[in-house]
């Protein structure tokens, strides 16, 4: 089942890292992988407890977790990682680097996207930040999924349904797209327009390639569709 305890047996390149904030869609357990690290920022940890996942490694001042949870996450075999409330990064952050520095290569956020638009923000620019350009990363945010993007991705979506190409940090180079109703072969979306937004999926598969920069690719719909 695809909200089963994962195995702690043997390495895993993929992380799942539950946020703070609102909880996970109820179909985003659906679209998390089978095998996986499982990390929980601070308050993220309530997530992973509520949908029966053993947590591997709680990260963070623990000052929005409840009393319990990090005894419920060490008593079933996982660790913490614990700051000071005075840091310079968010628990998010932290989380990040703790998988980033375990090996981990493909995260997928889970939350993070509710309440305070600052955060919501502070948590897209994090995951475009050059300090995590070696990890491919998600982002599961109510019904949405968006992809940091640095090179080339596939993506599968409802033919109709909507896909939202975004530079972050500068310009984009040499977007080039395929299966999306209005394509784009090489040409540049500098930093700030609006061009990429509101594409739609021709078909159930596209994809996304550039030369140089970041995009954040949105599927403002894609656990509905």
């Amino acid at each position: 089942m695809a909200n089963a305890p994962p195995s702690r047996d043997g390495p895993v390149a993929v992380a799942v890292i539950f946020a703070g904030g609102d909880p996970p869609h109820p179909a985003a357990v659906e679209h998390l992988p089978s095998r996986r690290l499982v990390v929980a920022a601070d308050s993220g940890v309530e997530h992973a407890l509520e949908l029966g996942w053993a947590v591997d490694l709680l990260v963070g001042d623990l000052d929005s977790a409840r009393p319990g949870s990090a005894a419920a996450v060490v008593s079933a075999g996982g660790s913490l990682e614990r700051h000071p409330a005075d840091k310079d990064a968010t628990d998010l952050e932290l989380a990040l680097a703790a998988a980033r520095d375990r090996g981990i290569r493909h995260a997928v956020v889970v939350g993070g996207g509710g309440g305070r638009l600052d955060h919501l923000l502070a948590n897209l620019l994090l995951l475009a930040s050059e300090q995590f350009a070696s990890l491919h990363l998600e982002f599961l945010a109510g019904a949405a999924r968006a992809v940091i993007v640095r090179d080339q991705t596939e993506l599968r979506g409802a033919p109709g349904s909507l896909c939202s190409l975004l530079p972050l940090g500068g310009d984009a180079h040499g977007v080039r797209t395929t299966g999306l109703r209005w394509p784009l072969d090489g040409e540049d979306l500098p930093s700030g327009t609006t061009r990429g937004l509101s594409n739609e999926f021709a078909d159930s598969r596209a994809t996304v390639a550039l030369d140089d920069g970041v995009l954040l690719v949105v599927q403002p719909t894609y656990l509905e569709d």
